[in-house]
This record gives structure tokens, C-alpha cells and sequence, in this order.
């Protein structure tokens, strides 16, 4: 991999203000991704990291995939951009027959958006829009969940349950909203393989929410079906299926936030196909263009699509939208990537790998600070304990430690998240782990 001369010369790091970052901290020692092919980056200075993040969840396929460069090639030069108001391009309509048939049956009318934050605050529009056109317009109220990542709009954040996302904003965000207990508890589930025994009860916390609130001023429940920002936090036996039918009881919708969980993570298209659990809504968006260019989308169920489907044909259904919704150049890298999918067969090969995954994973239990391992599919974590210092430090610099030793990992405080792509080989996983645990082995 050949690095250009303009990545080698110094970088003037002033202007970028760069997201989730602690800006002062990186531009001191930045660390600075210059390329990136298969299973690896490679920096600035040339040196190669394996990736166990796929990016940030998004790079399913792995990296530089030509056929998505083709086809976003081919696409500049035929149809830069389409207006998406009252007007149409053939790749959003083929975009979304093609995933609408990889959705559980009936899920099948797609929305498009431009990010996983996007997506989820369409479909809580969506929500509100669909009990209104049902008569019930007192059903506005939002539950969502503690240590719930929904994205960083208004809403996303309203209905999220990560406290450092929402103290900066919290006297702007949605009002009507609550939220269910989170599902992690460590003392009765550390070191669980899959889905853990413990917590079913947290569903039925709905239940005191419903009764509090009264079921016909809430218009939904947002949940991610596995917690991924959080820290990957697998939803206990029985779970989903509570929420279902509590939500389902009282004429309430459930929409799963499947950003992350979406396209293969879990060895199923879906989230809610591998727990079999069907929501009303799901949003998706990262690897349903392998990362390439930005795209999100909101799956929903007929249903709800054709409730606003409803009086004189020249009105509009859903005063909503965005400029860049069904991008013909995101239309034609999905599209590439879906190609990639289905042939290599990526959105259930993760089935295969994630037993291996979760046997090098858990390999790693006893290692210094290691206080919890959980996975489910190609999701994995190893949380940490926090020094008495501050919590995330610990993780920090072992992220800092990784990198300069060939591994790039994605921490969330003192958890790493592994989201390996789903193209590695059980060599690749072994790597990771043996990286990861050397790099354990040194940290204080």
C-alpha cells in the first residue's frame, strides 16, 4: 500500500472539529487512517491494523470492495443527483424492492434516510403520523430505554438512555418521553454467552409505564434489539418477545433501532429475524452500503405505511423528508453491496463464525481488569474495570496502546466493542484476540 505524499506531509489539524472526540487530546498525538483494504487499515506511517470494529459496525463486506467503487463510478457519470421531491430515480425504487425482500414478511415499505440518526427520528415520526391518520392523536408519548444509543438528533437523543449524550442538551429535547430500565446486570449475568438468563422482568417494567402514563397517550417504544453503544448488551431470554406483546396489547408500536444489528451482524439479515421477533418499524443504515456513502432507512410494516395512506390522492402522506433521501450514488453502492452479500453469502455467514468468535472472546476471562466478556453473533465485549481516576481512562489508553500495536478496536468508556467484518477468517479473530490480550496484559 503505497501512502500519497500530501497524506505524509504534516496535517494541519486546526479547522476540523471532529465528532465524539476529545479534540485537544487527539491533535496532541493524533492517529491519523491514510487507507484501508480487506481486513486492515493502514496509517499514515504505514504501518497495518487489523479491524475488529468493521469501522464503526459499518464495514461488513470489508474495506475498498471494487464493486462498490465501480458501481458508485458508474452512477456519478449517469445520475449525480435527483431532486427525491415529486420526482423519482430508477435506484431508489430498485434499492428498495431489493432490501424490502431481505425484511421480515410485511415490513416491506422503505423510507430512506441519510444516517442511522435520521432514520430513527423518521420513524418516530412515522409513529405519530400513523396515530394520528388513526384517529388517535393523543398518542404522543415516546418510551425508550436507559443506556439505549438512538443516533444524536433531537429525538434520538430524547428517546437514548447514554447520559453523556443527553446532559449538554437535556432542556430541548422531546418532552413527552420515558424510559425502561436498562438490561444489564452484572452481578447475576457476567461472562454470558449469548443471551443472557437474567432480566425478562425489565420487560414487564412496560407495564407500570403503560399504567402510569395510560396506553392512549403512548405512540411507541424505540429499543436497539442488542444495545451496541452501550457496550453490546444482549437482551435477555424472553425479552423482545415481552415487549412484543405487552406493545401489541395495548396498541402501542415497537420499533427496533437495527443500525448496528442490521445486515448480517448477528448471522441473520436481521435482528429481528434471528430472535424472531417482528417489530412495527426498524430502522437500519451503516452496513446497508458497507459504509461507503452515507444512507439509513426506515422499514415499516404495511400496516402503518397504509394507514396515511388515506384521503385525496394529490395530498401529501408524510410532510417529511430529506434533500439527499434514495441518493441515486447511495441507491448504487447499496445496491453493489447487497451484490456482495448475497453472493459471498455475508448476511448469515456470521452464524458460522460466531462460535469461534465467542470461544477466542471469552479465552480472554482472567486477563488484568477484565471484570465481564459478553457476545451474541459478531458482537462481542470485554468490559474493564475503571480506575479510581475517572472511568474510560483505562480504555482509552488501551485503545492508544492497540493502535500502535497493529489493532484498531472501538471503546465506549472502559468496554471494548468488537464488530469484526464479515468477511474474516478464524485466523483474523485469532489475531485480534492475541493482540487484544497482549495488549491487556500490558495495561495498568
Amino acid at each position: 500500500m503505497t501512502i500519497s505524499a500530501a497524506t505524509k506531509n504534516e496535517l494541519d489539524l486546526s479547522n476540523y472539529w471532529m465528532p465524539f472526540t476529545a479534540n485537544r487530546q487527539f491533535k496532541a498525538a493524533p492517529r491519523i487512517l491514510a487507507a484501508a483494504e480487506g481486513m486492515h487499515y493502514t496509517t499514515d506511517d504505514g504501518r497495518k491494523l487489523i479491524d475488529s470494529s468493521a469501522g464503526l459496525w459499518c464495514v461488513n463486506a470489508g474495506h475498498s470492495r471494487k464493486e462498490i467503487a465501480d458501481a458508485v463510478h458508474r452512477q456519478l457519470l449517469t445520475l449525480d443527483y435527483a431532486p427525491p421531491f415529486q420526482m423519482g430515480q430508477p435506484g431508489a425504487f430498485d434499492f428498495a424492492a431489493r432490501v424490502a425482500r431481505l425484511a421480515p414478511q410485511g415490513l416491506d415499505r422503505i423510507f430512506f434516510t441519510n444516517s442511522g440518526s435520521e432514520a430513527v427520528d423518521t420513524a418516530l415520526k412515522i409513529a405519530l403520523a400513523y396515530h394520528k391518520a388513526k384517529g388517535d392523536a393523543g398518542r404522543t408519548k415516546f418510551i425508550g430505554r436507559e443506556k439505549g444509543y438512538n443516533g444524536v438528533g433531537f429525538g434520538g437523543i430524547a428517546v437514548g438512555g447514554l447520559v453523556n449524550n443527553r446532559r449538554q442538551f437535556a432542556g430541548q429535547l422531546l418532552p413527552a418521553v420515558d424510559h425502561l430500565p436498562h438490561t444489564f446486570d452484572l452481578a447475576k449475568n457476567a461472562f454470558s454467552r449469548g443471551q443472557p438468563e437474567h432480566g425478562v422482568d425489565k420487560a414487564e417494567a412496560l407495564e407500570a409505564i403503560v399504567a402510569l402514563h395510560g396506553a392512549d397517550t403512548i405512540a411507541a417504544v424505540i429499543v436497539e434489539p442488542v444495545a451496541g453503544s452501550a457496550g453490546v448488551l444482549p437482551p435477555p431470554k424472553g425479552y423482545l418477545e415481552k415487549l412484543r406483546e405487552i406493545t401489541s396489547k395495548h396498541g402501542i408500536l415497537l420499533i427496533f433501532d437495527e443500525v448496528i444489528t442490521g445486515f448480517g451482524r448477528l448471522g441473520a439479515p436481521f435482528a429481528s429475524t434471528y430472535f424472531g421477533v417482528t417489530p412495527d418499524l426498524f430502522t437500519a443504515a451503516k452496513g446497508i452500503t458497507n459504509g461507503v456513502v452515507p444512507m439509513g432507512a426506515v422499514f415499516a410494516s404495511r400496516a402503518v405505511h397504509d394507514a396515511l395512506m388515506v384521503g385525496p390522492e394529490s395530498a401529501m402522506e408524510l410532510f417529511h423528508g430529506y434533500t439527499y433521501s434514495g441518493h441515486p450514488v447511495a441507491c448504487a453502492a447499496g445496491m453493489a453491496t447487497l451484490d456482495i452479500y448475497e453472493r459471498e453469502g455475508l448476511l448469515t455467514r456470521g452464524a458460522k463464525l460466531a462460535p469461534h468468535l465467542e470461544e477466542a472472546v471469552h479465552s480472554l476471562k482472567g486477563k488484568p481488569n477484565v471484570i465481564d466478556i459478553r457476545n451474541i453473533g459478531m458482537m462481542a465485549a470485554i468490559e474493564l474495570a475503571p480506575r479510581a481516576d475517572g472511568v474510560g481512562k483505562r480504555g482509552y489508553d488501551l485503545m492508544v496502546d492497540c493502535f500502535k500495536n497493529g489493532l484498531l478496536i472501538r471503546v465506549s468508556g472502559d468496554i471494548i466493542a468488537m464488530s469484526p467484518p464479515l468477511i474474516a477468517e478464524t485466523p483474523h479473530i485469532d489475531e485480534i484476540i492475541e493482540k487484544l490480550g497482549a495488549a491487556l496484559d500490558r495495561l495498568a
